[in-house]
């Protein structure tokens, strides 16, 4: 395959990964219309359109319950059929069909959810008006670098809780030239990979947040290291599944972990779905 064909092919992808995002809130639109009748499903779609509409508009959304379907919602369905159409009435057989084969359809779309938030804002960690409040409590207007910020969204809910505050948000951008929300920052993203950043800020900064780090990198150990080494005195702060989607082995093995007045903001990151992020520092 020449340059030109795997540039090709590129675009396609990212074309298709763009309508795929598109597409994925139509799909809840249409069942939000159909599950209409049936508040328990309906209340897990609506919290899920109004989570995207307000990042939509540039704002942090609430936290959102378990984006899991009721495990009898066959029979809450069926309950519903039952009040409008007597039994072997065709049409109540059509929407039984209907409802059958929409339910894992919208299960895929809930357990989704996270993966269209990184692709169509880059957002990884799930940052909620109540995760960034007890975030921004526990720092106290304390110094703060981010490194591997991405879009920049925990930076920018801190600066807007306390614009007092000192925030330096670094990222290496690497990840922007294959994915187009990485073009769309939320607040000023300086251009410094995490190992840079530490080196640049870490003399001012009393806090250091990691959040997501790729579980397929080593990046966390070095900047474990770094710190460790040259920067006894910065609290690096890693939020995270541990021994799981985010972080790379080595470093859940080698970080010395502690919650210890992080509560609440584990409290507030109650996750959605089977990922289980949580606040640590680590030394």
């Amino acid at each position: 395959m020449n340059k030109k064909q795997l540039k090709r092919l590129k675009k396609l992808a990212k074309q298709k990964q763009q309508q795929d995002s598109e597409d994925y809130i139509v799909e809840l639109k249409h069942y939000a219309q159909l599950f209409d009748g049936i508040p328990q499903i309906k209340l897990l779609i609506n919290n899920v359109l109004e989570s995207d509409r307000l990042i939509q508009q540039g704002l942090l959304p609430q936290p959102l319950p378990k984006l899991l379907l009721p495990d009898n919602s066959q029979d809450l369905v069926y309950q519903k059929l039952q009040k409008k159409y007597p039994a072997h009435d065709k049409r109540g057989d059509q929407l039984w069909d209907q409802y059958n084969q929409a339910l894992p359809k919208l299960d895929r779309l809930l357990r989704n959810y996270r993966d269209y938030l990184e692709d169509r804002y880059g957002m990884w960690s799930y940052v909620n008006v109540g995760y960034i409040k007890a975030l921004s409590e526990y720092l106290a207007g304390a110094p703060v670098l981010e490194i591997m910020a991405g879009n920049g969204y925990i930076s920018a809910g801190l600066a807007n809780l306390n614009p007092g505050q000192q925030i330096w948000t670094t990222d290496s951008k690497g990840w922007t030239k294959e994915n187009q929300t990485g073009r769309h920052p939320v607040t000023d993203v300086e251009k410094l990979d995490a190992l840079a950043a530490i080196n640049k800020y870490g003399k001012q900064a009393r806090y250091v947040i990691m959040s997501w780090s790729p579980d397929k990198l080593t990046i966390d150990m070095d900047v474990l290291q770094l710190i460790r080494q040259q920067f006894p005195d910065l609290k690096l702060l890693v939020i995270g599944e541990k021994d799981g989607a985010t972080n790379s082995p080595a470093f859940w093995q080698n970080a010395k972990l502690s919650q210890k007045g992080l509560e609440k903001v584990n409290q507030e990151l109650q996750s959605f779905d089977l990922i289980d992020e949580q606040a640590y520092l680590a030394h």
